[in-house]
């Protein structure tokens, strides 16, 4: 007998899914955070306006949303936008002053499919698994966390690199089956050993051998239509060159990437999520430029950031090589400094502002998406609302005080989430 029911509940009782494949969040999350997530961009796949005009003049109850109980808590698992607009309508939430969207006639109380959790979950996954709503990284994830699956090879790089969901063109169905499957991998030089991401290279060159594909493809250098089935045939001569190299190694567990970070998608209630417009997020003692990789609108503010990490990359290459003639100085890391004063410059002209009205107008919204260990980082750094802009002046002039790499890659990720906001690239559909 299939336990479920229809039921009217009142729209301030119905509390949204935080583990929703869509867009999914910290589990302590409110109802105000998730709306504030879909309002402000953060993923592309909310879009609540294009709902709302799809919904006419009235609440349509043919639709019902899907509910499971935790304990005296209704969650609700499928319908979770057509709630988001109810509760905005009723101002159950709040809308932000820069927002306008023009809703539908709605109940205060909405007729649902009351079940168990597992017929939930089987009516979820039957309504958007291969409906083409989800993309497959959501599909992984929902299957491995919801219905006891084992981890796909696609969802195995995600945990281990964050590859995907800071790259939303690798988030599509040929590069999951055609470029990231067992047998493309062990040729490029990785494997997976136990659920893990194992390499033959060295941290930098896995990474840039991973980094070099996902240029590849979203150049469309690869593509269904174009070398398909010739990844390492594509691959830039330099990492053939490394991948032949280091055919003979013994593999090893890929680190390059901090697990603990909240760019990755994790199976572990998914709690660091995040799309590509949100920045990543780094551990205090991660020494990764701007928080690791940004998916950056194309023109000057994404080329100038795309040369600003290619620099700190050939600055880690070099900055302790055992060649003394090749070795960089102490002061190397000044350039760095000075880079991202020039970056910054570049994106406040983009918006016709001014750097320092533009820092500061972006500076709070920013902060608010890093963790609580980077924004120890800042302030040990003394990286503030108030400071930021005179530091970035001050390393424009002072080469011993631009020479300090920690307080560089504090300021970078900050400047890297204020340019994810203002700069980022939305989602492909």
């Amino acid at each position: 007998m299939l336990n479920q029911e229809v039921k009217k509940i009142h729209i301030k009782d119905l509390v949204l899914w935080t583990e929703n494949p869509r867009d999914p969040i910290s589990s302590d999350a409110s109802d105000q955070d998730i709306i504030e997530r879909a309002l402000n961009g953060y993923s592309a796949k909310w879009s609540l306006e294009k709902l709302a005009n799809e919904m006419g003049s009235h609440y349509d109850f043919s639709e019902l949303p899907t509910v499971v109980y935790h304990e005296n808590k209704p969650i609700v698992y499928d319908g979770n936008r057509r709630i988001v607009l109810g509760k905005i309508k009723h101002q159950i939430v709040n809308l932000p002053n820069t927002f306008n969207l023009s809703l539908p006639e709605f109940p205060m109380e909405i007729p649902c499919n009351v079940c168990s959790r597992e017929i939930a979950l089987q009516n979820v996954l039957r309504k958007h698994g291969d409906s083409g709503s989800w993309q497959p990284l959501e599909r992984d994830i929902f299957l491995h966390k919801h219905m006891n699956k084992e981890k796909s090879i696609f969802l195995v790089i995600e945990e281990s690199t964050g590859l995907i969901s800071t790259n939303p063109h690798l988030n599509q169905r040929f590069v999951k089956d055609e470029i990231f499957r067992e047998d493309v991998l062990k040729r490029l030089g990785f494997d997976i050993k136990n659920g893990i991401l194992h390499t033959k290279h060295n941290d930098i060159q896995a990474k840039n051998i991973l980094a070099d594909i996902s240029d590849k493809i979203k150049d469309k250098e690869i593509s269904t239509r174009k070398n398909r089935g010739l990844v390492l045939e594509t691959l830039e001569p330099t990492s053939q060159e490394i991948i032949d190299r280091n055919s003979s190694n013994l593999s090893r567990q890929f680190s390059q990437f901090d697990k603990n970070d909240n760019s990755k998608t994790t199976s572990d209630n998914n709690k660091n999520i995040q799309t590509s417009r949100q920045p990543r997020r780094t551990k205090k003692n991660e020494q990764a430029l701007f928080g690791g990789k940004l998916y950056i609108k194309s023109g000057e503010v994404g080329n100038l950031y795309r040369d600003i990490t290619d620099l700190y990359e050939f600055y880690l290459e070099y900055k302790d090589h055992p060649i003394p003639s090749k070795k960089l100085s102490t002061s190397f890391p000044s350039i760095i400094r000075m880079s991202l004063r020039l970056l910054c410059e570049a994106a406040a002209k983009d918006k016709k502002q001014g750097m320092d009205k533009f820092i500061q107008a972006n500076f709070s919204d920013a902060k608010n998406f890093l963790d609580q260990n980077v924004k120890t980082t800042l302030a040990n750094h003394n990286v503030t609302e108030r400071s930021i802009v005179q530091l970035l002046h001050t390393g424009a002039h002072n080469y011993q005080a631009a020479a300090n790499v920690e307080q560089t890659i504090a300021l970078s990720i900050i400047i890297g989430a204020i340019l994810t906001i203002t700069h980022g690239q939305e989602e492909t559909k």
